[in-house]
């Protein structure tokens, strides 16, 4: 944590350094705890700089040894040198060479790298260790850029981190919003209830459609789980049952009237976070996800201000930027605080002075509520506050009426 050495905003607004001057003040505290460490993680929120850090990093190796940067995805890997070019630091690409984590073990065996930049660490897996232990066992330097650490130390995401990049800086979103890093936010939960009325439909893999509806569907399958937990007589292993109920809870349509209607009450342009490819089409006519070839246009006009509402499948690539966006909307929360936080990060890139509000759809009395706890669990519980749906008066905004 370096949130007591970041220079605060001070209580005249005449004398506060910019916010850029307090993001370089973070990354001069983060270069100096990594002084020294040859293998190394930072953990800093979306936002602060990560790849700059990175950059800055290299600059300071010895001079002509060859360095690997590796990352998830192109997108990512290519603001490397858009970052470098930005910052008068070209001059290192000449010996940096650049891989995804999927030929992240070819690129090691190829070559003797004095020190390996993994960006977005976290989604490394078990699969990668080979090739990170070939690495160290040359006397090869790591270090490893996230935003989102693993929560679990004892998981195999973890395993990884305590091995091959330690986190020497763990710098949180809520430290940056107080250093005047990052602008402010708020996260509303709306409960909504599971509809009783009998109009849910659906399809079996053996092509049988059933009615019903969400009420009794989701019963249906915490019974059928329930029984499972307890060793009683079911077919299905319990882990498969867990994921037919949150496929179940994702599919119900009251949380896709809901965020119509929600989206359409907003005066600022909106970014919808949806579970399927399906659902961001009901949703908005700018969709941005793997099967429409249209996706990078509609990122283009919604940065612009030029659409009001833009759709996405689960969540934007890591890599992508948007502007001036201030409203988000999540379907659905899983449980993860990674994909949390990163949905939120979305909308933390404004000045410092202005704020974002984030709406989280859950379903009242579900494992919904679980897995939403979990996903806010690294926010500060202060901005977090819950709107009961049915108090607010559905059949009036126009929606289907529940229960």
């Amino acid at each position: 944590m370096l949130a007591s050495s970041v220079p605060a905003t001070p209580a005249n607004p005449a004398a506060a350094p910019t916010a850029a001057a307090r993001k370089q003040a973070l990354q001069d505290q983060v270069l100096a705890q990594l002084r020294g460490q040859r293998l190394a993680g930072v953990a800093l929120t979306m936002g602060l700089g990560k790849t700059l850090v990175g950059l800055r990093d290299m600059a300071r190796q010895p001079a002509g040894q060859p360095l690997l940067v590796a990352a998830p995805t192109r997108t990512i890997l290519d603001a490397w040198p858009q970052e470098a070019r930005k910052f008068g630091l070209a001059h290192l690409l000449d010996r940096v060479t650049f891989t995804t984590y999927r030929s992240l073990g070819k690129a090691l065996a190829a070559g003797a790298f004095h020190k390996l930049y993994l960006d977005e660490c976290h989604a490394l897996t078990a699969a990668h260790a080979p090739g990170l232990q070939a690495h160290v066992a040359r006397h090869g330097h790591i270090l490893g850029l996230t935003g989102t650490p693993p929560a679990q130390a004892g998981s195999e995401k973890g395993r990884l981190v305590a091995a091959y990049y330690p986190i020497v800086v763990d710098y949180t979103t809520d430290e940056a919003v107080l250093a005047g890093l990052l602008n402010d936010y708020r996260l509303v939960v709306h409960r909504l209830p599971l509809r009783a009325v009998r109009d849910f439909t659906y399809t079996t893999q053996a092509g049988q459609t059933y009615t019903t509806s969400e009420r009794e569907s989701y019963q249906y399958w915490t019974g059928r789980l329930a029984r499972a937990e307890a060793d009683g007589p079911e077919p299905l292993p319990v882990e498969t049952l867990r994921i037919l109920r949150m496929r179940a809870l994702m599919a119900y349509p009251t949380k896709g009237h809901y965020m119509h209607y929600l989206a359409r009450q907003q005066t600022e342009k909106v970014l919808l976070f949806t579970c399927t490819q399906q659902q961001a089409e009901q949703q908005s006519p700018h969709t941005y996800h793997a099967g429409n070839p249209d996706s990078a246009r509609n990122l283009a006009l919604f940065n612009a201000g030029q659409i009001p509402c833009l759709a996405c499948v689960q969540q934007l690539s890591e890599g992508v930027s948007l502007l001036d966006l201030r409203v988000g909307i999540i379907w659905h929360a899983f449980g993860n605080e990674r994909k949390a936080a990163q949905r939120i990060g979305r909308l933390l890139r404004l000045n410092p002075e202005e704020m974002a509000t984030v709406h989280v759809l859950a379903y009242q009395d579900t494992v919904d509520d679980h897995w939403v706890a979990q996903a806010l669990a690294a926010f500060d519980p202060t901005k977090i506050s819950y709107v009961e749906a049915a108090s607010e008066g559905l059949e009036a905004l126009g929606l289907p009426v529940i229960g």
